[in-house]
């Protein structure tokens, strides 16, 4: 995979970019909402080392095309507001895993759907992948619906997958080929273009 360092994409209300160190504090503010964090399959953050160290983890794993992750910034004030991420990348298949977390005062319009149909494409069309994979806890209804919006699919759902603060949970698993992403033309009117590796 490339190198996904210098990675920006601009779509009509954001910039999509690799996280930064001084975003430690925003992304705090985010993983450490009980209500953002809700349906992950890790507890609320208590400490801002925990940013310190996603974000350099991140940043390693960008240089070497490990995974991507990108920060979401708004681009009428230039704070971020969440982050969307491309990983689990199977080569052979062709395969990858969507994940995604937004601020809860973000919630409502419409940035994480914009964000995530520019993520796709670029996955679809710049890293050639077949298909995508999302996995949710199912009682996470904004999250399905934001899904099947963007086209995915249910295909599974396994029973107690994750053991959170000793919460279990189930997993629900969606799916979306590429030929289901290029027959909805979804890029129609949506004010932006995606960068070339």
């Amino acid at each position: 995979m490339p190198n996904f360092a210098q990675l920006e994409i601009k779509t009509e209300r954001l910039l999509l970019r690799p996280l930064r160190v001084s975003d430690a504090q925003a992304v705090f503010a985010i993983r450490s909402n009980e209500q953002v964090m809700r349906y992950w399959s890790t507890a609320a953050w208590t400490s801002i080392d925990l940013a310190h160290e996603l974000i350099a983890r991140d940043l390693n794993a960008m240089s070497t095309g490990e995974y991507l992750c990108l920060g979401m910034v708004r681009a009428e004030d230039q704070v971020l507001i969440g982050t969307c991420t491309l990983f689990h990348f199977d080569e052979q298949c062709q395969r990858a895993e969507i994940g995604y977390g937004m601020h809860y005062d973000a919630w409502g319009h419409g940035y994480m759907h914009e964000a995530l149909l520019a993520l796709l494409e670029f996955g679809f069309s710049e890293l050639g992948f077949n298909r995508i994979e999302a996995d949710i806890d199912p009682r996470n209804e904004a999250s399905a619906k934001s899904l099947v919006r963007l086209g995915f699919k249910k295909e599974g759902h396994m029973k107690e997958r994750w053991i959170v603060n000793g919460e279990k949970s189930d997993s629900a698993w969606y799916g979306l080929l590429c030929s289901e992403w290029q027959s909805t033309n979804h890029l129609r009117n949506t004010g932006f273009e995606l960068p070339t590796l």
